[in-house]
Formats: C-alpha cells, sequence, structure tokens
C-alpha cells in the first residue's frame, strides 16, 4: 500500500530542478543565435535597399543627364514607389544623400543633389563595417 502512495505524489522538487535547469541552458543558447538572425535580416534589407535606390539614381541620372535632386523627387518620378524605412534607423527620412563630386581629372560637376545615399545608422555590421559605409 505504500508503493501505491509514493506513485501518486507526482514529481519530486530534484526531478522539477533538473527540467528547469536544462530549460535555462537551451534557452541560453537559441536567445543568442535568434538575436543574430534577426540582426543578419536587417542587414540583408538594407543592402537590398541600398542596391534599389542605388539602381534607381543611376537609372535616373541616364534618363535626365543630371542626378535627381532628392529621394522624394526619384519617388515622385516613379523610378521608386517610395522612399523604403531604413532598417537600424526604423525611418525613412534617416538616408544620408551624398551629393555628385567633381570627377577626378578636373571635369565638371555633374547637375542633381544625390549621387548616392547611405544609411544614416550609427551601428556597426556582423562584419566589423559601419552601415554608414556601406
Amino acid at each position: 500500500m505504500f508503493k501505491q502512495r509514493r506513485k501518486d505524489r507526482g514529481f519530486t522538487l530534484i526531478e522539477l530542478m533538473i527540467v528547469l535547469t536544462v530549460i535555462g541552458i537551451l534557452a541560453s543558447i537559441a536567445v543568442p543565435n535568434y538575436q543574430r538572425s534577426v540582426i543578419k535580416a536587417r542587414e540583408a534589407v538594407l543592402m537590398e535597399d541600398l542596391y534599389q535606390m542605388r539602381r534607381a539614381i543611376d537609372s535616373y541620372f541616364v534618363d535626365h543627364g543630371k542626378y535627381p535632386d532628392s529621394l522624394e523627387s526619384l519617388a515622385e518620378s516613379k523610378y521608386l514607389r517610395g522612399i523604403p524605412v531604413d532598417p537600424f534607423t526604423g525611418a525613412s527620412d534617416s538616408w544620408e544623400t551624398i551629393a555628385p563630386t567633381p570627377s577626378a581629372d578636373g571635369g565638371e560637376t555633374a547637375e542633381g543633389g544625390v549621387e548616392d545615399v547611405r544609411s544614416g545608422s550609427d551601428l556597426v555590421g556582423l562584419n566589423g563595417t559601419p552601415y554608414r559605409d556601406w
């Protein structure tokens, strides 16, 4: 009769502590991997956004013979559907635009206001390069 009672009592404190310890160890391994995956996904979005905006700037230059005055003018001219949101700043108005510079041979500066675009984030990527330099 004593054996029947022991079986009905449930788990011991030691068994529960072992299970909680195993769960804690698994969580401490999984959370950093998850956070790294989120950063990698944001980096992929940033690379794609920069590629598409730079491609649109180049297309605008080829079609009009000058650079666009702003990113907004790219969207208004339908070279972009809209200005994308920077995945690291969370805003579409944080992009840094770079004005055209004179060529190395001393030629004239192309007209327009935007020759290149960069992220406005101060963070550093997983590869050690600041997002501002991508």
